[in-house]
């Protein structure tokens, strides 16, 4: 848990994530600013009550210096980032000689985010995950659901949870889809909703296929965390898959009842899970 005293600085991307945690520091009365990450960031969200700047990726630098103005103590790196244009790109001269130094080319996804935390870090500030600050998103574990996986459903839980751990390993993805042991499909660039869009077509005759989402063996909790929520079991629904196994206390669910409540509504079943290693 964090000290709802420290001022939160929270570095926003896409998604409802960002918002969640804003009315959550409004409502606990901790102090906040917003890094709110252009073309990515939901611009509704940030009404003049809310204090925030844009900035573009490439403008790490400039972030830090507003962070260290205001006071920040804690960072919350949280919400999807897409693929930049070169115009977001275009770094500032803090963010150009950190590229410089770490060889971005040489680094997976998860080395770029480990040493941006570092960078952070650097600077006075420490950088906490938002399962800190809100604990209760993190996934149970169990059934958490009223429908039940089959004996062919924890089959594919069981083969789905090898190949994500092993794809995590890579630093390549977290999700993976399992129909009747077979692997329809592995997340890569693309992430988990066209996964599921893609595999949708690939699926055979039968009982459909299952989600499986882990966090990867190396990746660092307070960053990327796998993440589910109502537009997750949607997707899953009209590509007629029936269930999603999570990786339990390291993955989000965003707005778990509603999540709970459609997937019992489309009689889809959700565990969290502990796989290989129990973490």
């Amino acid at each position: 848990m964090t000290e709802i005293n420290n001022k939160l600085g929270i570095v926003a991307g896409g998604g409802i994530l960002p918002q969640l945690l804003i009315k959550h520091c409004i409502a606990q009365n901790r102090p906040f600013f917003v890094l709110a990450i252009e073309n990515n960031a939901d611009r509704a969200i940030f009404t003049p009550d809310i204090p925030h700047q844009w900035i573009r990726i490439g403008q790490a630098g400039t972030g830090f210096k507003r962070f260290a103005e205001e006071q920040v103590t804690e960072v919350v790196l949280i919400g999807t980032i897409h693929r930049p244009s070169l115009s977001d790109l275009v770094p500032d001269l803090r963010t150009a000689a950190f590229f410089a130094r770490i060889g971005m080319k040489s680094l997976g996804d998860d080395g770029i985010l480990r040493a941006v935390v570092k960078e952070i870090e650097s600077e006075n500030m420490r950088v906490v995950g938002i399962h800190e600050v809100m604990p209760d998103l993190l996934a149970k574990e169990g059934l958490l659901t009223k429908s039940k996986p089959d004996k062919q459903a924890l089959a594919d839980i069981k083969r789905g949870a090898e190949v994500a751990y092993e794809l995590g390993r890579l630093d390549v993805g977290q999700s993976v889809i399992v129909q009747q042991g077979l692997v329809l499909g592995v997340e890569g660039i693309e992430g988990t909703d066209e996964l599921i869009k893609r595999c949708g077509a690939y699926q055979r005759k039968g009982v459909g296929g299952v989600l499986v989402k882990l966090r990867k063996p190396q990746q660092d909790m307070r960053i990327d965390l796998p993440t589910i929520g109502t537009r997750t079991i949607e997707a899953l629904h009209q590509a007629g898959m029936r269930g999603i196994a999570i990786h339990a206390g390291n993955a989000l669910m965003i707005n778990e009842p509603e999540v709970l409540a459609l997937a019992d509504k489309y009689g889809m079943f959700i565990m969290g899970i502990v796989p290989q290693g129990g973490k």
